[in-house]
């Protein structure tokens, strides 16, 4: 008897989870065995991190537990440093080789599906590494929402009129999904937060939007893009088109059009890269980093590589222009990940490949609580229509159905009490408590 073959998936996030959850389901028993690497032992649903942010939602329901879903892989909780696909082996670390001191170790496969997901995309700027909030992961989400709450908090307790004016200015970087989502549901929050605070009003609060090109929000089209900034500008949030952060150091914005903000909260939101393992790794990359994929979601011109999703420039047959790639959003991966199990499978038994085709339907993007935009099959919503789209589309791609029934009830729950505005901020740090009563010193708040 042959041994079964070893497909390792490096990443758990659209493209990691979904492969991994069609293979378990349609590999013959005894065909092959799928191993997970991913350094979080969960896949986020992105979509829903402004509203985790804001309360909306709880944040251990926007998250998905991957031993749980694929029950019959094997899960392993680290990070793939380097991969050596000429030999078939993969140098991870785990939170085992950290506490034993022995460094990484090398894990062999047969077939590779390199899905890693992007990272943050920084710029050399003043401030940003000692000041800036990402908001890629559900503990900045839900920091982001602590922050918010805390920087109320000082303001409505200070006396120092510019400590109260900085804590009550917040300033977004990047006009795309994220930061847009993201401002608009937390100066919701603030808004309504407002109601409780004696000396804190709305009018009091600055909320800024920083973006370089012209526009945001491309994906929803240029008409929805401006309908967008009009709305935003109607709740008094300075939208700044082709305009920079040039520095906030010493919590001080500046902007490339010369405007100074004193301000604690810079939220970077500002496009992401690929991950540091593709550079990594000895197979071929494009001229941004990606991976080179063909419409068969192998990676060209090797054996036994796959690839999808953020990582992977892979061919987009729809479009009318040649060279095309799919955008790397959670549509494509999603249904990317379908075909990529399918095609694995296919190579395994000997069988034809499939090519990836489908025609982009168009986007959906929050604003706020009812309200939002979308242009989806040629149509163009606004308001609270295309807000309530946009719950049930993201309502509808959430995976499992214990996720779907939970945001739900939430939703529902949210519709018929008032809004939690409490901050947890001490669960950031757990054991500061402990440790001051222990004769240590407090951790430093940002």
């Amino acid at each position: 008897m042959t041994e079964p073959a070893r497909i390792l998936v490096v990443g758990g996030g659209y493209v990691g989870m979904y492969t991994a959850l069609h293979l378990q389901r349609k590999l013959r028993s005894g065909e092959a065995e799928v191993v997970v690497v991913t350094p979080d032992p969960y896949m986020t649903y992105q979509p829903f991190l402004p509203e985790a942010a804001a309360g909306s939602i709880s944040p251990r329901h926007v998250v998905v537990p991957l031993r749980r879903v694929l029950d019959k892989c094997k899960i392993v909780i680290g990070e793939a440093k380097s991969i050596d696909h000429a030999k078939r082996t993969a140098t991870i670390t785990t939170l085992a080789t950290e506490e034993e001191g022995t460094g990484a170790v090398e894990i062999t496969y047969d077939e590779l599906v390199l899905a890693p997901g992007s990272v943050s995309r920084t710029l050399p700027i003043p401030g940003l590494a000692d000041y800036g909030i990402g908001f890629k992961t559900v503990e900045e989400a839900i920091g982001l929402r602590n922050h918010v709450i805390e920087q109320m908090d000082i303001a409505s307790t200070t006396r120092d009129p510019a400590v109260r004016d900085a804590a009550l200015t917040f300033v977004f970087v990047g006009g795309g999904y994220a930061g847009v989502e993201a401002l608009g549901e937390l100066e919701d929050m603030a808004r309504y937060a407002t109601r409780y605070y004696h000396n804190v009003k709305p009018a009091d609060m600055k909320w800024i939007l920083v973006e370089a090109s012209g526009r945001i929000l491309p994906e929803v089209g240029e008409e929805m893009g401006k309908y967008a900034i009009r709305e935003l500008r109607g709740r008094n949030i300075d939208v700044r088109l082709e305009t920079r952060l040039d520095s906030c150091a010493d919590r001080v914005a500046v902007l490339s059009d010369g405007s100074r903000f004193p301000t604690r909260t810079v939220v970077w939101t500002a496009g992401v890269k690929p991950h540091p393992v593709l550079a990594a790794s000895d197979l071929p990359l494009n001229e941004r980093g990606r991976l080179t994929a063909t419409a068969g979601l192998t990676v060209e011109g090797t054996e036994h590589a796959w690839a999808a999703g953020d990582a992977a420039a892979v061919p987009d047959l729809t479009a009318s222009e040649k060279g095309k790639e799919c955008a790397p959003n959670a549509q494509h991966a999603v249904r990317q990940a379908k075909v990529l199990a399918e095609n694995i499978l296919a190579s395994l038994r000997g069988e034809p490949l499939k090519d990836y085709e489908h025609k982009y339907v168009g986007s959906v993007a929050s604003l706020g609580l009812h309200r939002g935009v979308a242009h989806v099959y040629g149509r163009k919503l606004k308001g609270y229509p295309a807000w309530l789209m946009h719950r049930a589309y993201h309502l509808s791609r959430v995976p499992t159905f214990n996720r779907k029934a939970r945001v739900l009830a939430e939703w529902t729950l949210a519709g018929l009490f008032k809004r939690e505005i409490v901050s947890l901020g001490s669960l950031e740090h757990p054991r500061a408590e402990f440790e001051l009563a222990a004769g240590g010193k407090p951790p430093k708040t940002k």
